[in-house]
Protein backbone atom coordinates (compact mmCIF):
# COMPACT_ATOMS: atom_id res chain seq x y z
CA UNK A 1 0.00 0.00 0.00
CA UNK A 2 2.92 2.61 0.82
CA UNK A 3 4.41 2.03 -2.51
CA UNK A 4 1.11 2.44 -3.86
CA UNK A 5 0.45 5.66 -2.64
CA UNK A 6 4.14 6.80 -3.41
CA UNK A 7 3.25 5.87 -6.97
CA UNK A 8 0.21 7.94 -7.26
CA UNK A 9 1.96 11.16 -5.69
CA UNK A 10 5.23 10.84 -7.52
CA UNK A 11 3.36 10.00 -10.83
CA UNK A 12 -0.28 9.98 -11.29
CA UNK A 13 -1.57 13.18 -9.58
CA UNK A 14 1.68 15.00 -11.36
CA UNK A 15 0.41 13.53 -14.36
CA UNK A 16 -3.49 14.57 -13.96
CA UNK A 17 -2.98 18.07 -12.92
CA UNK A 18 -0.87 18.94 -15.65
CA UNK A 19 -3.34 17.47 -18.13
CA UNK A 20 -5.57 19.55 -16.72
CA UNK A 21 -3.62 22.83 -17.24
CA UNK A 22 -2.35 21.71 -20.98
CA UNK A 23 -6.27 21.73 -21.49
CA UNK A 24 -7.22 24.86 -19.94
CA UNK A 25 -4.45 26.63 -21.41
CA UNK A 26 -4.75 25.79 -25.02
CA UNK A 27 -8.98 27.09 -24.83
CA UNK A 28 -8.07 30.13 -22.99
CA UNK A 29 -5.35 30.98 -25.83
CA UNK A 30 -7.18 29.68 -28.75
CA UNK A 31 -11.01 30.88 -28.03
CA UNK A 32 -9.22 34.12 -29.01
CA UNK A 33 -9.23 33.36 -33.04
CA UNK A 34 -12.26 34.18 -34.88
CA UNK A 35 -14.14 31.07 -33.67
CA UNK A 36 -13.94 29.36 -30.67
CA UNK A 37 -11.84 25.91 -30.91
CA UNK A 38 -13.99 22.35 -30.49
CA UNK A 39 -13.85 21.62 -26.35
CA UNK A 40 -11.59 18.58 -25.72
CA UNK A 41 -14.24 15.87 -25.41
CA UNK A 42 -15.85 16.76 -28.55
CA UNK A 43 -13.17 16.13 -30.77
CA UNK A 44 -12.20 12.76 -32.49
CA UNK A 45 -10.55 9.92 -30.45
CA UNK A 46 -7.10 10.28 -31.89
CA UNK A 47 -7.36 14.15 -31.38
CA UNK A 48 -8.03 13.49 -27.71
CA UNK A 49 -5.16 10.62 -27.42
CA UNK A 50 -2.22 12.78 -29.46
CA UNK A 51 -2.73 15.38 -26.81
CA UNK A 52 -2.75 13.04 -23.86
CA UNK A 53 0.10 11.12 -25.34
CA UNK A 54 1.52 14.46 -26.19
CA UNK A 55 1.48 15.54 -22.36
CA UNK A 56 3.04 11.97 -21.09
CA UNK A 57 5.33 11.48 -22.94
CA UNK A 58 6.57 16.07 -22.16
CA UNK A 59 6.29 14.82 -19.03
CA UNK A 60 7.79 11.28 -18.62
CA UNK A 61 11.11 12.90 -20.75
CA UNK A 62 11.41 16.29 -18.86
CA UNK A 63 11.12 14.21 -15.51
CA UNK A 64 13.49 11.56 -16.52
CA UNK A 65 15.71 14.56 -16.95
CA UNK A 66 15.30 16.68 -13.71
CA UNK A 67 13.38 13.76 -11.39
CA UNK A 68 11.13 16.61 -9.88
CA UNK A 69 7.81 15.54 -11.03
CA UNK A 70 6.25 19.09 -9.49
CA UNK A 71 8.94 21.04 -11.20
CA UNK A 72 8.80 19.24 -15.03
CA UNK A 73 4.86 20.01 -14.60
CA UNK A 74 5.71 24.20 -14.27
CA UNK A 75 8.40 23.44 -17.38
CA UNK A 76 6.35 21.39 -19.95
CA UNK A 77 3.55 23.64 -19.45
CA UNK A 78 5.38 26.71 -19.63
CA UNK A 79 6.91 25.98 -23.09
CA UNK A 80 3.42 24.58 -24.00
CA UNK A 81 2.59 28.13 -23.25
CA UNK A 82 4.77 29.61 -25.07
CA UNK A 83 4.08 27.49 -28.50
CA UNK A 84 -0.21 28.39 -27.76
CA UNK A 85 1.21 32.54 -26.86
CA UNK A 86 3.65 32.69 -30.43
CA UNK A 87 0.32 30.73 -32.24
CA UNK A 88 -1.75 33.78 -30.97
CA UNK A 89 1.04 36.56 -32.01
CA UNK A 90 1.50 35.49 -35.33
CA UNK A 91 -2.69 34.80 -35.69
CA UNK A 92 -3.19 38.60 -34.94
CA UNK A 93 -0.41 39.57 -37.34
CA UNK A 94 -0.44 37.09 -40.08
CA UNK A 95 -4.36 36.03 -40.02
CA UNK A 96 -2.67 32.37 -39.39
CA UNK A 97 -1.91 30.10 -36.80
CA UNK A 98 1.43 28.45 -35.82
CA UNK A 99 2.33 25.65 -38.07
CA UNK A 100 4.57 22.89 -37.57
CA UNK A 101 7.01 24.11 -40.36
CA UNK A 102 7.25 27.15 -38.02
CA UNK A 103 9.41 25.50 -35.20
CA UNK A 104 12.70 26.44 -37.18
CA UNK A 105 11.78 29.81 -36.65
CA UNK A 106 12.26 30.00 -33.14
CA UNK A 107 16.42 29.19 -34.03
CA UNK A 108 15.59 31.99 -36.80
CA UNK A 109 14.64 34.32 -34.20
CA UNK A 110 18.35 34.25 -32.66
CA UNK A 111 20.06 34.60 -35.28
CA UNK A 112 17.60 37.26 -37.21
CA UNK A 113 15.50 38.89 -34.12
CA UNK A 114 15.25 42.18 -35.42
CA UNK A 115 11.88 40.09 -38.03
CA UNK A 116 10.61 38.64 -35.11
CA UNK A 117 11.33 39.61 -31.75
CA UNK A 118 9.84 43.04 -32.06
CA UNK A 119 5.99 41.49 -32.93
CA UNK A 120 6.38 39.59 -30.25
CA UNK A 121 6.89 42.40 -28.18
CA UNK A 122 9.88 43.38 -27.07
CA UNK A 123 9.74 43.95 -23.07
CA UNK A 124 7.19 40.61 -23.41
CA UNK A 125 10.53 38.45 -24.75
CA UNK A 126 12.52 39.98 -22.16
CA UNK A 127 10.02 39.75 -19.19
CA UNK A 128 9.67 36.01 -19.98
CA UNK A 129 12.91 34.93 -20.64
CA UNK A 130 13.72 36.52 -16.85
CA UNK A 131 10.46 34.76 -15.22
CA UNK A 132 11.44 31.38 -16.89
CA UNK A 133 15.19 31.34 -15.22
CA UNK A 134 13.88 32.50 -12.65
CA UNK A 135 10.94 29.65 -11.97
CA UNK A 136 13.73 27.08 -13.00
CA UNK A 137 16.18 28.28 -10.43
CA UNK A 138 13.17 28.27 -7.89
CA UNK A 139 11.99 24.92 -8.80
CA UNK A 140 15.46 23.23 -9.10
CA UNK A 141 15.72 25.01 -5.20
CA UNK A 142 12.11 23.70 -3.98
CA UNK A 143 11.78 19.96 -5.27
CA UNK A 144 14.36 17.31 -4.51
CA UNK A 145 14.96 14.87 -7.31
CA UNK A 146 13.59 11.45 -6.94
CA UNK A 147 17.11 10.04 -6.96
CA UNK A 148 17.71 12.08 -3.81
CA UNK A 149 14.90 11.64 -1.83
CA UNK A 150 14.33 9.28 1.25
CA UNK A 151 11.80 7.36 -0.58
CA UNK A 152 13.43 6.17 -3.59
CA UNK A 153 17.20 6.97 -2.79
CA UNK A 154 17.56 3.18 -2.29
CA UNK A 155 15.69 2.23 -5.12
CA UNK A 156 16.05 3.82 -8.39
CA UNK A 157 13.79 1.18 -10.54
CA UNK A 158 10.89 2.12 -8.80
CA UNK A 159 10.89 5.84 -10.41
CA UNK A 160 13.04 4.97 -13.46
CA UNK A 161 11.01 2.04 -14.48
CA UNK A 162 7.72 3.18 -15.05
CA UNK A 163 9.08 6.54 -16.73
CA UNK A 164 10.58 4.84 -19.01
CA UNK A 165 7.80 2.73 -19.61
CA UNK A 166 5.78 5.57 -19.82
CA UNK A 167 7.81 7.57 -22.29
CA UNK A 168 7.75 4.55 -24.55
CA UNK A 169 4.65 4.03 -24.78
CA UNK A 170 3.02 7.35 -25.24
CA UNK A 171 5.03 8.14 -27.47
CA UNK A 172 4.87 5.57 -29.57
CA UNK A 173 1.23 5.62 -29.71
CA UNK A 174 1.40 9.62 -30.83
CA UNK A 175 3.79 8.32 -33.25
CA UNK A 176 1.20 5.53 -34.67
CA UNK A 177 -1.56 8.62 -34.78
CA UNK A 178 0.22 10.88 -37.30
CA UNK A 179 -0.96 8.87 -40.18
CA UNK A 180 -4.99 8.40 -38.91
CA UNK A 181 -4.50 12.35 -38.16
CA UNK A 182 -3.70 13.53 -41.77
CA UNK A 183 -6.81 11.83 -43.49
CA UNK A 184 -9.03 14.16 -41.69
CA UNK A 185 -6.92 17.62 -42.23
CA UNK A 186 -7.98 20.10 -44.81
CA UNK A 187 -4.92 22.19 -45.08
CA UNK A 188 -7.09 25.40 -43.84
CA UNK A 189 -4.47 25.80 -40.68
CA UNK A 190 -7.37 27.90 -38.59
CA UNK A 191 -10.47 25.41 -39.52
CA UNK A 192 -7.86 22.53 -38.55
CA UNK A 193 -6.66 23.77 -35.63
CA UNK A 194 -9.67 24.84 -34.15
CA UNK A 195 -11.37 20.92 -34.97
CA UNK A 196 -8.53 19.06 -33.96
CA UNK A 197 -6.74 21.04 -31.11
CA UNK A 198 -3.15 22.06 -31.15
CA UNK A 199 -0.88 18.50 -31.01
CA UNK A 200 -3.37 16.77 -33.26
CA UNK A 201 -3.35 19.91 -35.86
CA UNK A 202 0.29 20.14 -35.31
CA UNK A 203 1.35 16.36 -35.75
CA UNK A 204 -0.24 16.23 -38.88
CA UNK A 205 1.16 19.01 -40.67
CA UNK A 206 4.35 17.02 -39.44
CA UNK A 207 3.57 14.01 -40.70
CA UNK A 208 2.19 15.59 -44.14
CA UNK A 209 4.91 17.48 -44.78
CA UNK A 210 7.43 14.55 -44.52
CA UNK A 211 5.91 13.51 -48.03
CA UNK A 212 7.69 14.92 -50.82
CA UNK A 213 6.90 17.60 -53.63
CA UNK A 214 5.76 15.45 -56.26
CA UNK A 215 4.19 17.88 -59.14
CA UNK A 216 1.59 16.29 -61.59
CA UNK A 217 3.13 18.95 -64.48
CA UNK A 218 4.69 21.98 -65.45
CA UNK A 219 2.77 25.25 -65.45
CA UNK A 220 5.36 26.80 -67.30
CA UNK A 221 6.16 24.39 -70.22
CA UNK A 222 3.73 25.70 -72.29
CA UNK A 223 5.14 29.81 -72.11
CA UNK A 224 8.61 28.26 -72.13
CA UNK A 225 7.56 26.50 -75.26
CA UNK A 226 6.10 29.47 -76.97
CA UNK A 227 9.52 31.80 -76.16
CA UNK A 228 11.44 28.61 -77.44
CA UNK A 229 9.37 28.69 -80.54
CA UNK A 230 9.45 32.27 -81.25
CA UNK A 231 13.79 31.99 -81.34
CA UNK A 232 12.96 29.10 -83.47
CA UNK A 233 10.72 31.76 -86.01
CA UNK A 234 13.30 34.39 -86.32
CA UNK A 235 16.07 32.07 -87.13
CA UNK A 236 19.17 31.09 -84.66
CA UNK A 237 21.58 34.03 -86.08
CA UNK A 238 19.35 36.43 -85.34
CA UNK A 239 18.07 35.14 -81.99
CA UNK A 240 20.03 35.89 -79.53
CA UNK A 241 20.40 39.54 -80.45
CA UNK A 242 16.52 39.71 -80.07
CA UNK A 243 16.14 38.48 -76.46
CA UNK A 244 15.55 41.61 -74.17
CA UNK A 245 17.14 41.32 -71.02
CA UNK A 246 14.86 40.37 -67.87
CA UNK A 247 14.26 41.87 -64.97
CA UNK A 248 11.53 41.00 -62.25
CA UNK A 249 11.17 42.72 -58.60
CA UNK A 250 9.54 41.42 -55.76
CA UNK A 251 9.17 44.49 -54.03
CA UNK A 252 8.91 44.26 -50.31
CA UNK A 253 5.32 44.05 -48.54
CA UNK A 254 4.41 46.48 -51.92
CA UNK A 255 0.82 47.06 -52.80
CA UNK A 256 -1.05 50.10 -53.64
CA UNK A 257 -2.37 51.96 -51.06
CA UNK A 258 -4.63 54.36 -52.68
CA UNK A 259 -7.08 51.72 -52.82
CA UNK A 260 -7.39 51.26 -49.22
CA UNK A 261 -7.05 54.28 -47.73
CA UNK A 262 -8.62 58.00 -49.52
CA UNK A 263 -5.93 60.52 -48.05
CA UNK A 264 -3.11 58.84 -49.42
CA UNK A 265 -1.67 61.47 -51.96
CA UNK A 266 -3.65 60.08 -55.67
CA UNK A 267 -0.03 61.56 -57.38
CA UNK A 268 1.97 59.10 -54.78
CA UNK A 269 2.95 56.27 -57.31
CA UNK A 270 3.68 58.16 -60.88
CA UNK A 271 6.03 55.17 -62.00
CA UNK A 272 3.20 52.52 -61.23
CA UNK A 273 0.61 54.39 -62.80
CA UNK A 274 2.67 55.09 -66.16
CA UNK A 275 3.71 51.76 -66.34
CA UNK A 276 0.37 50.21 -65.26
CA UNK A 277 -0.97 52.34 -68.55
CA UNK A 278 1.97 51.00 -70.88
CA UNK A 279 1.00 47.30 -69.68
CA UNK A 280 -2.48 47.86 -70.69
CA UNK A 281 -1.91 49.05 -73.85
CA UNK A 282 0.38 46.64 -74.88
CA UNK A 283 -1.58 44.04 -73.86
CA UNK A 284 0.94 42.78 -71.05
CA UNK A 285 -0.77 41.81 -67.62
CA UNK A 286 -1.41 44.91 -64.42
CA UNK A 287 -2.89 45.75 -61.73
CA UNK A 288 -3.88 43.89 -58.97
CA UNK A 289 -2.11 40.65 -57.90
CA UNK A 290 -3.41 37.37 -55.91
CA UNK A 291 -0.67 36.36 -53.48
CA UNK A 292 -0.30 33.43 -51.25
CA UNK A 293 1.03 35.70 -47.99
CA UNK A 294 -0.12 37.91 -46.09
CA UNK A 295 1.90 40.31 -44.02
CA UNK A 296 4.58 37.54 -44.06
CA UNK A 297 6.19 34.30 -46.00
CA UNK A 298 8.11 35.76 -48.92
CA UNK A 299 9.05 32.53 -49.84
CA UNK A 300 5.37 31.56 -50.62
CA UNK A 301 4.43 34.53 -53.06
CA UNK A 302 8.50 33.94 -54.64
CA UNK A 303 7.99 29.96 -55.15
CA UNK A 304 4.27 30.71 -56.88
CA UNK A 305 5.96 32.96 -59.12
CA UNK A 306 9.43 31.24 -59.52
CA UNK A 307 7.57 27.18 -60.49
CA UNK A 308 4.00 28.73 -61.42
CA UNK A 309 2.74 26.06 -58.86
CA UNK A 310 -0.59 26.52 -57.18
CA UNK A 311 -1.38 25.87 -53.20
CA UNK A 312 -3.26 22.94 -54.66
CA UNK A 313 -0.19 21.32 -56.45
CA UNK A 314 2.24 22.17 -53.23
CA UNK A 315 -0.13 21.11 -50.75
CA UNK A 316 1.01 21.42 -47.07
CA UNK A 317 4.55 22.52 -48.60
CA UNK A 318 3.01 25.64 -49.69
CA UNK A 319 3.63 27.04 -46.35
CA UNK A 320 7.42 26.81 -46.85
CA UNK A 321 7.89 25.29 -49.79
CA UNK A 322 11.82 26.04 -49.86
CA UNK A 323 11.98 22.80 -47.29
CA UNK A 324 11.50 21.20 -50.44
CA UNK A 325 12.87 22.92 -53.30
CA UNK A 326 16.05 22.83 -51.10
CA UNK A 327 16.08 19.06 -52.18
CA UNK A 328 13.96 18.69 -55.03
CA UNK A 329 14.50 19.69 -59.11
CA UNK A 330 11.36 21.63 -60.03
CA UNK A 331 10.75 23.77 -63.05
CA UNK A 332 11.29 27.24 -62.74
CA UNK A 333 11.98 30.20 -64.41
CA UNK A 334 15.27 30.32 -64.18
CA UNK A 335 16.02 27.41 -65.87
CA UNK A 336 13.24 28.29 -68.59
CA UNK A 337 15.39 31.05 -69.27
CA UNK A 338 18.66 29.47 -69.36
CA UNK A 339 17.30 27.04 -72.17
CA UNK A 340 16.06 30.27 -74.11
CA UNK A 341 19.99 31.33 -73.64
CA UNK A 342 20.45 33.31 -70.80
CA UNK A 343 22.52 34.34 -67.51
CA UNK A 344 20.61 33.93 -64.45
CA UNK A 345 21.20 35.65 -61.65
CA UNK A 346 19.40 36.59 -58.01
CA UNK A 347 19.95 40.09 -55.64
CA UNK A 348 18.47 39.90 -52.72
CA UNK A 349 20.44 42.11 -49.76
CA UNK A 350 20.19 39.67 -46.83
CA UNK A 351 21.82 36.48 -45.65
CA UNK A 352 21.85 34.41 -48.29
CA UNK A 353 21.15 30.86 -45.54
CA UNK A 354 17.78 32.37 -44.84
CA UNK A 355 14.98 30.45 -46.05
CA UNK A 356 17.86 28.61 -47.67
CA UNK A 357 17.71 30.25 -50.51
CA UNK A 358 21.50 29.91 -51.44
CA UNK A 359 20.52 25.72 -51.45
CA UNK A 360 17.33 26.77 -53.58
CA UNK A 361 18.60 29.18 -55.92
CA UNK A 362 21.40 27.11 -56.86
CA UNK A 363 19.07 23.90 -57.56
CA UNK A 364 17.06 26.62 -59.80
CA UNK A 365 19.75 27.12 -61.56
CA UNK A 366 20.32 30.60 -60.95
CA UNK A 367 24.16 31.28 -62.03
CA UNK A 368 24.64 33.78 -59.68
CA UNK A 369 23.32 34.52 -56.31
CA UNK A 370 24.52 38.41 -54.86
CA UNK A 371 23.32 38.21 -51.29
CA UNK A 372 23.72 41.21 -48.55
CA UNK A 373 27.91 40.94 -48.93
CA UNK A 374 27.74 42.65 -52.32
CA UNK A 375 26.36 45.72 -50.37
CA UNK A 376 27.87 48.20 -47.66
CA UNK A 377 25.76 49.79 -44.37
CA UNK A 378 25.82 52.58 -46.70
CA UNK A 379 23.62 51.37 -49.01
CA UNK A 380 20.71 51.63 -46.19
CA UNK A 381 17.38 53.26 -45.94
CA UNK A 382 16.17 52.66 -42.67
CA UNK A 383 16.66 49.06 -41.22
CA UNK A 384 17.58 47.62 -44.78
CA UNK A 385 19.23 48.02 -47.81
CA UNK A 386 17.60 50.41 -49.93
CA UNK A 387 15.74 49.93 -53.34
CA UNK A 388 17.88 52.43 -54.56
CA UNK A 389 21.17 50.37 -54.00
CA UNK A 390 19.29 46.97 -55.79
CA UNK A 391 18.47 48.73 -58.11
CA UNK A 392 21.90 50.56 -58.86
CA UNK A 393 23.38 47.02 -58.32
CA UNK A 394 20.56 45.55 -60.64
CA UNK A 395 22.26 48.69 -63.22
CA UNK A 396 26.01 47.13 -62.96
CA UNK A 397 24.88 43.98 -63.96
CA UNK A 398 23.20 44.84 -67.36
CA UNK A 399 25.78 46.89 -67.92
CA UNK A 400 28.61 44.30 -67.52
CA UNK A 401 26.13 41.54 -69.15
CA UNK A 402 28.11 42.30 -72.75
CA UNK A 403 26.45 40.06 -75.50
CA UNK A 404 24.37 38.42 -72.84
CA UNK A 405 20.88 38.31 -71.67
CA UNK A 406 20.03 38.58 -68.50
CA UNK A 407 17.30 37.40 -66.13
CA UNK A 408 17.69 38.90 -63.08
CA UNK A 409 15.15 37.75 -59.59
CA UNK A 410 15.12 40.38 -57.45
CA UNK A 411 14.15 40.46 -54.12
CA UNK A 412 14.08 43.95 -52.41
CA UNK A 413 13.95 44.44 -47.95
CA UNK A 414 13.62 48.17 -47.44
CA UNK A 415 10.05 48.06 -46.69
CA UNK A 416 10.11 45.02 -44.38
CA UNK A 417 9.29 45.17 -41.04
CA UNK A 418 8.83 45.93 -38.12
CA UNK A 419 8.04 49.73 -39.07
CA UNK A 420 7.30 50.95 -35.40
CA UNK A 421 10.96 50.73 -34.82
CA UNK A 422 11.55 53.77 -37.44
CA UNK A 423 10.88 57.16 -36.89
CA UNK A 424 8.11 58.92 -39.02
CA UNK A 425 9.50 62.27 -40.62
CA UNK A 426 6.16 64.25 -40.28
CA UNK A 427 8.03 67.06 -42.42
CA UNK A 428 7.74 65.24 -45.49
CA UNK A 429 4.23 63.77 -44.20
CA UNK A 430 2.61 66.11 -46.57
CA UNK A 431 4.03 65.00 -49.96
CA UNK A 432 2.65 61.70 -49.15
CA UNK A 433 -0.75 61.76 -46.92
CA UNK A 434 -3.32 64.95 -46.79
CA UNK A 435 -4.00 65.73 -42.87
CA UNK A 436 -2.36 64.09 -40.11
CA UNK A 437 -2.16 60.89 -39.35
CA UNK A 438 -3.78 59.33 -36.14
CA UNK A 439 -1.63 58.93 -33.11
CA UNK A 440 -1.54 55.21 -33.12
CA UNK A 441 -1.02 55.09 -37.38
CA UNK A 442 2.68 56.26 -37.75
CA UNK A 443 3.39 53.29 -39.57
CA UNK A 444 1.59 54.16 -42.32
CA UNK A 445 3.68 57.49 -42.99
CA UNK A 446 6.72 55.71 -42.61
CA UNK A 447 5.48 52.85 -45.22
CA UNK A 448 4.09 55.61 -47.37
CA UNK A 449 7.95 56.76 -47.49
CA UNK A 450 9.23 53.84 -48.26
CA UNK A 451 6.98 52.94 -51.35
CA UNK A 452 7.81 56.25 -53.21
CA UNK A 453 11.01 54.61 -52.92
CA UNK A 454 9.99 51.47 -54.23
CA UNK A 455 8.50 53.22 -57.02
CA UNK A 456 10.91 55.86 -57.78
CA UNK A 457 13.07 51.60 -58.24
CA UNK A 458 10.72 51.40 -61.26
CA UNK A 459 11.70 54.48 -62.78
CA UNK A 460 15.01 54.09 -62.30
CA UNK A 461 15.00 50.63 -63.93
CA UNK A 462 12.40 51.11 -66.89
CA UNK A 463 15.11 54.17 -67.60
CA UNK A 464 17.99 51.73 -67.77
CA UNK A 465 16.47 49.01 -69.87
CA UNK A 466 15.16 51.30 -71.77
CA UNK A 467 18.72 52.66 -72.63
CA UNK A 468 20.27 49.29 -73.13
CA UNK A 469 20.47 47.95 -77.11
CA UNK A 470 19.00 45.42 -76.45
CA UNK A 471 16.09 46.26 -74.14
CA UNK A 472 14.09 44.96 -71.54
CA UNK A 473 11.18 44.04 -70.11
CA UNK A 474 10.64 44.16 -66.38
CA UNK A 475 8.25 42.42 -64.48
CA UNK A 476 7.51 44.42 -60.78
CA UNK A 477 4.82 42.67 -58.23
CA UNK A 478 3.93 42.96 -54.39
CA UNK A 479 4.87 39.99 -51.99
CA UNK A 480 2.35 40.57 -49.81
CA UNK A 481 0.64 43.46 -47.66
CA UNK A 482 2.63 44.94 -44.47
CA UNK A 483 2.18 44.25 -41.12
CA UNK A 484 0.44 47.66 -39.50
CA UNK A 485 -2.07 45.98 -36.96
CA UNK A 486 -2.50 49.35 -35.67
CA UNK A 487 -2.96 50.87 -38.67
CA UNK A 488 -5.77 48.57 -39.90
CA UNK A 489 -7.38 48.66 -36.66
CA UNK A 490 -7.69 52.08 -36.85
CA UNK A 491 -8.32 52.87 -41.12
CA UNK A 492 -9.31 50.04 -42.19
CA UNK A 493 -8.13 46.60 -43.56
CA UNK A 494 -6.27 46.11 -46.78
CA UNK A 495 -8.12 42.22 -48.58
CA UNK A 496 -4.64 41.07 -49.39
CA UNK A 497 -4.15 41.56 -52.66
CA UNK A 498 -1.16 43.39 -54.28
CA UNK A 499 -0.04 45.23 -57.25
CA UNK A 500 2.00 44.31 -60.06
CA UNK A 501 2.72 44.67 -63.92
CA UNK A 502 4.56 43.34 -67.13
CA UNK A 503 6.54 46.64 -68.59
CA UNK A 504 8.56 46.48 -72.10
CA UNK A 505 10.96 48.80 -73.50
CA UNK A 506 10.08 47.88 -77.02
CA UNK A 507 6.11 46.47 -77.28
CA UNK A 508 4.15 49.15 -79.25
CA UNK A 509 2.08 51.26 -77.09
CA UNK A 510 -0.29 53.57 -78.24
CA UNK A 511 -3.25 56.25 -76.37
CA UNK A 512 -5.34 54.60 -79.19
CA UNK A 513 -4.89 50.78 -78.07
CA UNK A 514 -5.25 51.44 -74.60
CA UNK A 515 -8.15 53.30 -75.27
CA UNK A 516 -9.46 50.57 -77.48
CA UNK A 517 -8.64 47.66 -74.54
CA UNK A 518 -11.23 50.16 -72.00
CA UNK A 519 -13.86 50.31 -74.67
CA UNK A 520 -14.20 46.66 -75.43
CA UNK A 521 -13.41 46.31 -71.55
CA UNK A 522 -16.28 49.13 -70.80
CA UNK A 523 -18.73 47.25 -72.70
CA UNK A 524 -18.03 43.41 -71.34
CA UNK A 525 -17.28 44.54 -67.92
CA UNK A 526 -17.97 47.76 -66.92
CA UNK A 527 -17.27 47.11 -62.93
CA UNK A 528 -14.01 46.31 -64.26
CA UNK A 529 -13.89 49.07 -66.59
CA UNK A 530 -14.75 51.17 -63.43
CA UNK A 531 -11.48 49.74 -61.54
CA UNK A 532 -9.11 50.36 -64.74
CA UNK A 533 -9.86 53.78 -64.32
CA UNK A 534 -10.08 54.44 -60.33
CA UNK A 535 -8.27 53.21 -57.23
CA UNK A 536 -11.18 53.41 -55.29
CA UNK A 537 -13.68 50.24 -54.22
CA UNK A 538 -11.70 47.27 -52.85
CA UNK A 539 -12.67 43.65 -53.30
CA UNK A 540 -15.61 42.31 -51.11
CA UNK A 541 -13.72 39.36 -49.64
CA UNK A 542 -10.14 37.78 -49.93
CA UNK A 543 -11.70 34.33 -51.54
CA UNK A 544 -13.27 36.30 -54.50
CA UNK A 545 -10.13 37.55 -55.29
CA UNK A 546 -8.29 33.89 -55.02
CA UNK A 547 -10.60 32.35 -57.03
CA UNK A 548 -10.61 33.74 -60.37
CA UNK A 549 -12.08 37.32 -59.82
CA UNK A 550 -11.47 38.35 -63.41
CA UNK A 551 -9.83 41.69 -62.00
CA UNK A 552 -7.15 39.94 -60.42
CA UNK A 553 -4.04 38.07 -61.87
CA UNK A 554 -2.36 34.87 -59.75
CA UNK A 555 1.05 35.28 -58.91
CA UNK A 556 1.22 31.71 -59.80
CA UNK A 557 0.23 32.41 -64.17
CA UNK A 558 2.94 35.80 -64.05
CA UNK A 559 5.49 33.52 -64.64
CA UNK A 560 4.36 32.35 -67.85
CA UNK A 561 3.11 35.55 -68.74
CA UNK A 562 6.65 36.61 -68.72
CA UNK A 563 7.71 33.93 -70.61
CA UNK A 564 5.58 34.56 -73.17
CA UNK A 565 5.88 38.32 -73.13
CA UNK A 566 9.75 37.85 -73.78
CA UNK A 567 8.68 36.02 -76.68
CA UNK A 568 6.28 38.78 -77.74
CA UNK A 569 8.87 41.29 -77.34
CA UNK A 570 12.08 39.11 -79.47
CA UNK A 571 9.46 38.40 -82.13
CA UNK A 572 9.07 42.55 -82.73
CA UNK A 573 12.87 43.48 -82.53
CA UNK A 574 13.21 41.02 -84.66
CA UNK A 575 10.55 42.71 -87.30
CA UNK A 576 11.98 45.86 -86.26
CA UNK A 577 15.63 45.04 -86.97
CA UNK A 578 14.51 43.59 -90.31
CA UNK A 579 12.36 46.71 -91.68
CA UNK A 580 15.75 49.19 -90.40
CA UNK A 581 17.71 46.31 -92.89
CA UNK A 582 15.39 46.65 -95.48
CA UNK A 583 15.30 50.86 -94.91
Amino acid sequence: MEFVIAFVSFMVWPLLAGLLVTLVLEHLILRQMDSAPVVFWRRSWSAQLAHVGYWCASWALCTLITQRPWFSVVVVNALWLVVLQVSHTKYVSLREPFLSQDFEYFTDAIKHPRLYIPFFGISLTIAALCAGALAIGTGLWLEPALGFSARYADDTSAWLVPLVALLLASGAMTYALGNRLTRDIMLFPEYDLRERGMVAYLLAYARLARRPLMPDHDPLQAAGQTALEALEAIGNEAAPGCLPHVVSVQSESFFDARRVYPKVRDDLLPNLDRCHFTALSQGLPCGRLAVPAWGANTVRTETAFLTGLTAEQLGVHMFNPYHQLARRDVSNLAASYKALGYRTLCIHPYPGTFYLRNQVLKRMGFDEFLDIAHFSDADRCGQYISDAAVAAKVEDCLLAAGDTPLFIQVITMENHGPLHLETLDTARLSEWHDGDLPDNCQELGIYLRHLVNADAMIGQLTTALSRLPRGGLLCFYGDHVPIMPEVYATLGEPNGVTDGFIWSSALPESDDTARQTMATVRDEDPELMEWALDCDGPFKTDEQCRKGDPRVTNIDTLGSALLEATARHARHSAATQKFRSLS
